[in-house]
């Protein structure tokens, strides 16, 4: 599938900023099924300093923000083709060994909530993946999708305890419980192309867990499905932490408003062309 993003973040400041630094984790890489056709990023306000892969092998743009603007605005445009995996990433590489991805951090540990979940859960646990899938649907049967029930600050636990969450929560409770059995979890932040409209609040979130014999798998607990090519995978991390698309501080910044625009939409016209010109390469092949 063709996938095209535009993806706005709009930060507008109360106060005189100073000094500020950003870190963007907003461009994917061509990886795991996906391969990135075009990608450009356009700053107001901000001017870039550096750009480099981090630990977990993500693209990251260092960005300054100009003293006394406004607002900065970061706006990425591009195009992505992907592929159906079924969900696996496949083996695990990078810099971060896999036992990284067994320890809690402060937004994935566990307690009474998420250890009374997997208590609850009647199954053969040495079938990995067909366990997870059961965690799965349970956390979704459990905690109810609701926007503005949590913040990025919102830990598993706590999601869990509430009952309402959204995508972010969803991953942190099954990442939470499935480190517990000793299974190696990632969070995945991107896109996803909904079936029923292009514009969007903000981007996805999902987890993935390393599963013997297959690698990386991913679950998307909030759409109760394994990431197919409507899935644009941008960034990785032990959690939302370190995978999320803007981090960093605006020194005198005050009150900081933030509004998001995102587009994912289909572009058929591109595929079709690929199509065509695949066609007539295999009939100049097989004459």
């Amino acid at each position: 599938m063709l996938l095209t993003v535009k993806h706005t973040t709009r930060y507008a400041f109360a106060g005189n900023v100073t000094h500020g630094l950003q870190r963007l984790r907003l461009k994917p890489k061509s990886t795991h099924g996906q391969e990135v056709v075009d990608w450009h990023m356009e700053l107001t306000g901000a001017k870039q300093e550096a750009a480099y892969d981090d630990q977990h092998f993500n693209h990251v743009d260092l960005v300054s923000i100009v003293p006394g603007v406004p607002e900065v605005v970061v706006t990425c445009e591009g195009t992505v083709r992907t592929i159906d995996n079924n969900g696996i990433t496949g083996p695990h590489t990078g810099l971060m060994p896999l036992w990284c991805f067994l320890r809690p951090t402060a937004l994935t540990k566990p307690g009474p909530k998420v250890r009374q979940l997997l208590a609850g859960i009647e199954a053969d646990r040495s079938d990995v993946l067909g366990f997870l899938h059961l965690l799965s649907d349970r956390i979704a049967e459990q905690v109810e999708y609701v926007s503005g029930t949590t913040d990025a600050h919102t830990t598993a636990e706590q999601a869990l305890a509430a009952g309402k969450g959204v995508c972010q929560d969803h991953a942190h409770i099954f990442i939470t419980a499935g480190r517990l059995l000793d299974v190696p979890m990632r969070y995945v932040g991107g896109y996803l192309h909904m079936d029923d409209r292009d514009e969007q609040e903000a981007g996805h979130g999902w987890a993935e867990a390393h599963v013997p014999g297959l690698g990386w798998v991913g679950f998307d607990v909030s759409n109760a499905i394994c990431p197919d090519e409507r899935y644009i995978r941008v960034a990785t991390g032990c959690d939302y932490g370190e995978a999320a698309p803007v981090t960093g501080i605006a020194i005198g910044a005050g009150e900081t408003r933030l509004d998001v625009h995102l587009s994912v939409g289909q572009n058929k016209v591109g595929a079709q062309q690929q199509q065509s010109v695949s066609g007539g390469q295999q009939q100049v092949q097989g004459g």
